[in-house]
């Protein structure tokens, strides 16, 4: 366990500039201090001490704003950047190298005593207030965007933004860690940018069409004049 927890600040000083010191991890950091009560709570889950587990869980929850369940399964180099909010059901699974941020809930949508939470592969970020429900997985080295809501099984190396998710970009690896979440398309904006374009398109046909119409007007007028005289 102690082990792990070194890695742990390795992780924290790979991934976040902020950081000065260790001591400054030690004392500052919730996303560290929930990973130590996780360590604690997991390995007392593994040996059958439910309710110890759960309780140390609770106590890190009640301190931390972090809500991970004692029974979840998590990989090395796991970083939970600002923490607040952020929830990892029971039988949640965490790759390798994964980061969440706040907000994030790796939630079940089963009261089946079954597995009924996501599974995250290596290297996936998940931004801030994405909510990941049921049991699929998400690929590695998958991106999922700031308050995206996923439903569904996500390909290795694609970007899932909006709600319901929908996979944007796909296909797309990258080597280690990426925390470019801030750079990911946008449909909406896209499909909107592809209507003003069309409106612009139709407008300048039905210009045309009018100054077409005007002037076979005046050539019409002009014969009827010339008809009666």
């Amino acid at each position: 366990m102690f082990a792990s927890l070194k890695e742990d600040l390795k992780v924290v000083f790979e991934r976040d500039p902020a950081v000065r010191s260790v001591f400054e991890i030690l004392f500052c950091y919730p996303g560290f201090h929930a990973m130590v009560f996780y360590r604690m709570s997991h390995v007392l889950w593994r040996r059958k001490f439910y309710f110890l587990g759960r309780f140390v869980s609770h106590v890190g929850r009640f301190l931390t704003g972090i809500e991970i369940h004692p029974g979840a399964q998590i990989g090395r180099g796991f970083f939970i950047d600002h923490g607040m909010g952020v929830v990892v059901g029971e039988t949640a699974e965490i790759g390798d190298n994964c980061t969440l941020y706040h907000g994030v809930t790796l939630g079940g949508t089963s009261w089946a005593k079954e597995k009924r939470h996501p599974t995250l592969g290596d290297n996936v970020i998940v931004g801030s207030g994405a909510k990941i429900l049921g049991p699929f997985r998400v690929g590695d080295g998958s991106k999922v965007g700031s308050n995206s809501v996923v439903v569904k099984e996500v390909p290795d190396d694609a970007t899932v933004v909006g709600v319901p998710g929908r996979v944007v970009v796909s296909g797309e690896k990258k080597s280690g860690v990426d925390l470019e979440h801030n750079k990911l398309p946008d449909p909406v904006a896209n499909a909107v940018s592809c209507l003003m374009d069309q409106i612009r398109t139709l407008e300048a046909r039905v210009t045309e069409l009018t100054a077409e119409q005007n002037q076979l007007k005046a050539e019409l007028e002009n014969r009827q004049q010339q008809e009666t005289v």
